[in-house]
């Protein structure tokens, strides 16, 4: 593919990207439980439980949250959202590729000699300050 070909599959995957509206992490899975009444019909052999129960899990600052919904709209607007989230993560993906693609055909601009030597210094400070932190452990 052409430099020019990758560039407009970029700017469509950002067109898509914009496009998704309201997205949120987490995912909702459907179960079914039983109920602590010895009694009630849940228990008996074969019994799924009651439900379904429709229960939204998503990682907040390290912890996982859960919440429960009914069905109704607001379970359809959560379902939306977790779908839109997912579709954002698979166009993510694909753009980061295309991108690389992009980076390997980009050419390099020519650099003088003097402009060469300063770009090599500029360089070193950088990754030498990185990997000094590193062996000092700050």
């Amino acid at each position: 593919m052409t430099l020019s070909e990758l560039e407009k599959q970029k700017e469509g995957l950002l067109r898509k990207m914009e496009a998704l509206g309201d997205m949120r992490s987490g995912s909702i899975s459907v179960r079914f439980q039983k109920c602590g009444k010895r009694p009630c019909v849940c228990h008996s052999p074969g019994h799924i439980g009651h439900g379904p129960i429709y229960s939204y899990s998503a990682l907040v600052s390290g912890k996982t949250q859960i919440r429960n919904y009914k069905p109704g709209p607001e379970l359809e607007k959560l379902r939306k959202e977790t779908e839109n989230y997912q579709l954002f993560k698979e166009l993510s993906q694909e753009l980061i590729e295309i991108s690389n693609k992009i980076c390997d055909l980009r050419p390099l601009s020519p650099l003088q000699d003097d402009e060469l030597e300063e770009l090599k210094k500029k360089l070193k400070r950088h990754f030498m300050k990185k990997y000094k932190k590193r062996l000092t452990g700050s």
